[in-house]
């Protein structure tokens, strides 16, 4: 099923959009808390310690990875808001193979650069061994993780942000019965919990594929589809490869963090893996509504609605402050008691730390929700630089934190590394943005285009909702696919209007 975000209340369009988003994270972020409870409490501290100790070097090639595949899908969104077929399958044509090109070179590659980059970060020696092989074993299956981040990515592009959710949840149930049974009655060790999650991210793949085939008729690709121009690759190359670079460089402070953990010792390092694993539901949170912007800025660009990009990034970005405020304050109330979920008795110095990062993060929420709005809806509307500044910046109040803050603070200076960040970005993304919203505010706004027999939308009395209840024959204005698609079943069939 695709849906088109070029109409109906903005924010309740966001909200509706993002809720199966955030959804879908709170499930992967579940099994990922799982993954982390099984590790912890069937392989000791240690073990969870040196998964945690791989999640920065993982983050700078898979959040590579996940930045570029959601890159491609900008241009899909576009052609789809446009009502432009032909374009919406070059464009999933690109991305394909563009996808299949750097996932077989991160396959291939990365694996060798495990074990000298953890060195080279100064991992623990007592942590360097499973964090080794649990790194080797999840670049291995980068091809399965990068072909679900993409195909999900296209299926949001189309409005579609339920689809994608139901094969995660697949995945996470089946992650979660694989990791209990390799690390336990199998005894594989971390690299089980890391075989988990290559096997269900695999299935997941396949059940896109399948979908895609029976029920998204506008996906299926022709042999002409795949003669793609120059131009359409360097267009996807440059939105994608903009997106994994700016990821990249946030993903460059993270590794900075990393090596000052890493010199504070175990207990450091296993205190920032538990908080980060609480506070991810947060995050979840405010990146579904980042997300949910980002289409939706796309999607009425594509369009030619200016004027409801500009109505809508207002009212995002007031659910995400609203939303960071509330999740924030329950995070400084109960962080304690969620960080003992993951630990049996004892380690009380690594649950204070841990409960500290959590509250010091949960008072300074708001900014990354601000960050995640704006930043996500002018990469929506097309450009690269104001966001790849901002990860530079990320990067630079990262590295401030953790080399000076972290040695005269110790712990407590790297944690503050995150919301330096954050506020970093939002100083570069507010002006931003108010320079961009007076543009958007110039534009022309594209006339609806009249049919000679469409149903008509009657408004309730009450909350102003929208509910059909009649068909009237005649010309009313609807907004259409544009004329070259008219005839084109594969679009005009599968637009689901608000």
């Amino acid at each position: 099923m695709t849906t088109s975000l070029t109409t109906g209340a903005p924010w309740r369009v966001i909200l509706v959009f993002a809720t199966p988003l955030l959804i879908g994270n709170i499930v992967q972020q579940l099994y990922q808390v799982a993954d982390a409870i099984v590790v912890g409490r069937y392989l000791g501290i240690d073990s969870l310690a040196a998964v945690g100790a791989t999640g920065s070097l993982l983050f700078l090639l898979l959040g590579f990875a996940w930045g570029v595949t959601s890159g491609f899908a900008i241009p899909t969104a576009q052609a789809f808001g446009a009502g432009d077929a032909a374009a919406v399958r070059r464009s999933v044509a690109t991305g394909t193979m563009l996808t299949a090109a750097m996932s077989a070179c991160l396959t291939i590659g990365a694996p060798f650069l495990a074990e000298p980059t953890l060195r080279l970060l100064q991992t623990p020696e007592e942590l360097l061994v499973e964090a080794t092989v649990f790194t080797q074993v999840s670049f291995l299956g980068a091809s399965a993780v990068m072909f679900f981040n993409y195909l999900s990515a296209v299926i949001r592009a189309l409005g579609d942000s339920r689809t994608p959710l139901v094969f995660l949840t697949i995945a996470c149930v089946l992650n979660v019965g694989l990791v209990v049974l390799m690390v336990g009655p199998l005894g594989w060790g971390v690299a089980g919990a890391a075989w988990a999650t290559v096997v269900a991210q695999g299935v997941s793949v396949a059940l896109c594929l399948v979908y895609v085939r029976r029920r998204l008729p506008v996906l299926h690709l022709r042999r002409a589809d795949w003669r793609v121009s120059r131009g359409e690759l360097r267009e996807h190359l440059r939105i994608g490869m903009a997106m994994g670079v700016q990821t990249s460089i946030i993903a460059i402070g993270t590794l900075t963090v990393q090596v000052a953990l890493n010199e504070l010792g175990a207990d450091a390092v296993a205190a920032f893996t538990l908080g980060s694993r609480v506070e991810s539901i947060a995050v979840a949170l405010l990146s579904s509504i980042g997300l949910a912007a980002s289409m939706y800025a796309a999607q009425n660009l594509g369009g030619k609605r200016p004027d409801r990009v500009r109505r809508g990034v207002v009212q995002a970005t007031w659910m995400a402050i609203g939303a960071a405020v509330a999740v924030g304050a329950l995070l400084i109330m109960f962080g304690e008691q969620l960080v003992r979920l993951f630990v049996g008795e004892g380690s009380n110095d690594v649950v204070d730390a841990a409960a500290l990062m959590l509250s010091i993060d949960g008072f300074t929420y708001s900014l990354l929700g601000v960050l995640f709005v704006l930043r996500g809806v002018l990469q929506g509307l097309g450009y690269t630089v104001v966001p790849t500044v901002t990860g530079v910046i990320e990067l630079a109040m990262r590295v401030a934190a953790a080399v000076v803050l972290g040695s005269m603070f110790g712990f407590v200076g790297v944690v503050l590394s995150n919301p330096l960040a954050w506020l970093g970005s939002v100083a570069l993304l507010v002006p931003a943005y108010v320079r961009e919203h007076r543009r958007l505010g110039r534009l022309p706004v594209e006339p609806l285009a009249p049919t000679p027999t469409t149903p008509i939308a009657v408004i309730g009395p009450v909350d102003g909702s929208m509910t059909v209840d009649a068909v009237v024959t005649g010309s009313v204005p609807v907004q259409r696919p544009a004329e070259d698609d008219q005839d084109d079943p594969d679009l005009a069939s599968n637009v689901e209007r608000r």
